[in-house]
């Protein structure tokens, strides 16, 4: 649900001159009354520099369906069963929604495709306003997680008769369908588009760990310690997932309640202030901007700057440092396969793996956890 905080930043963003866009998932009328007008499913001018757009699933998934019909035409692969399907007869299935607002949100930030499509608008700044938290750290560490499950799947594709015999059409369904770079399959081998589709894959998982791509922020309300908790929770759960924290804000009638000792717990992230808005139409924005400090003007305009390393190596001491804010020793578990090629890491429901310079490789010896940091060291 859209809140007063992030349509401020949105009101920033646009009266700095920043062509900017919101988009939300959600039937919350909220979002409509901070904006100050109706969003559908196509881009609205809300005002100077401000669209904003619904997406809705059941609408979403025409498209893509739509595609694989006019692709199955010509491959036959399902000899006529797919243009039976009857799109607006399909009821939405949990899990849908997050894939088809990675197809929408793919058209609006292109990090599947190498350039910009002239038929779209471009902007600055595109604010995600997703249904909830969890789903927008899935959607972060989703393409290095999928390039997992592509080894496993090509391993099915290319190693067993089933695999052998299916695969090719139905690759080729996928790949047309989606075409990612603008491309299709017409004269490729089977080995070209699984290699396109890791290379692929790579790319998005450093897009989305870029902070001048996708900037995340923590928003909490300083007098409330569980609040905080969950701030920082969420700092490391954001850092697990692959991204990146680029500030925290808090947000206080009277900024003196600005306590020092939370902003120590949030180093080395800068803690500003937002002024407290009522969550409604009746806002006064201009008012608002004006209080905003240069400290928050800058933290939101300066996000191309990595603030942590979330993993550094040091090859001297054969040791590994992960910077894992929000959790304690208790939470974190350590694993290693792959004939020590590898660090698997697991908190706040997220794996993440951490693959190892070659001249570090190598059994785990220990480790430690030390002021927010684990350090493995490598024998």
């Amino acid at each position: 649900m859209l809140l007063w905080r992030t349509a401020m930043m949105l009101r920033y963003y646009a009266n700095e001159g920043f062509r900017t866009c919101l988009v939300v998932q959600s039937q919350d009328p909220t979002a409509e009354q901070l904006m100050g007008s109706k969003i559908g499913n196509s881009l609205t001018e809300c005002a100077a520099n401000l669209s904003a757009i619904k997406l809705e699933t059941s609408k979403l998934l025409l498209e893509p369906l739509d595609r694989m019909k006019k692709v199955d035409a010509q491959v036959n692969f399902t000899q006529g069963i797919l243009e039976g399907i009857v799109g607006e007869e399909l009821g939405v299935l949990p899990g849908m929604d997050s894939i088809c607002s990675v197809l929408a949100l793919q058209k609006l930030l292109h990090f599947f495709s190498a350039g910009r499509s002239n038929s779209q608008p471009e902007f600055d700044v595109i604010v995600y306003d997703c249904n909830n938290t969890e789903e927008i750290l899935r959607l972060i560490g989703a393409t290095d997680r999928a390039r997992s499950y592509l080894r496993y799947v090509r391993d099915l594709a290319e190693k067993t008769d089933m695999g052998r015999l299916a695969s090719p059409s139905l690759l080729k369904l996928v790949y047309d369908s989606a075409r990612p770079n603008g491309k299709t399959s017409e004269g490729r081998l089977s080995t070209e588009i699984w290699n396109e589709i890791e290379q692929l894959l790579e790319k998005v998982s450093v897009w989305f760990a870029d902070p001048s791509k996708l900037a995340c922020f923590l928003i909490m309300d300083p007098r409330r310690s569980i609040s905080v908790s969950s701030a920082l929770r969420y700092w490391g759960c954001t850092t697990q997932a692959g991204g990146q924290i680029c500030g925290a804000f808090g947000y206080t009638e009277d900024p003196s309640e600005m306590h020092q000792e939370v902003a120590q717990k949030f180093l080395p992230l800068s803690l500003s202030f937002l002024p407290f808005l009522p969550n409604d139409s009746s806002a006064d924005w201009s008012r608002a901007l004006s209080s905003l400090s240069q400290n928050a003007k800058e933290q939101l305009r300066n996000t191309s700057t990595l603030v942590y390393p979330s993993v550094s190596f040091d090859s001297v001491q054969k040791s590994v440092t992960l910077f894992m804010p929000g959790f304690d020793k208790s939470e974190i578990k350590l694993y290693q396969y792959r004939g020590g090629s590898e660090l698997l890491i697991e908190a706040g429901d997220q794996r993440r793996v951490i693959k190892l310079p070659p001249t570090m490789q190598g059994k785990v010896g220990g480790a430690k956890f030390v002021d927010r940091n684990l350090i493995v060291s490598i024998r």
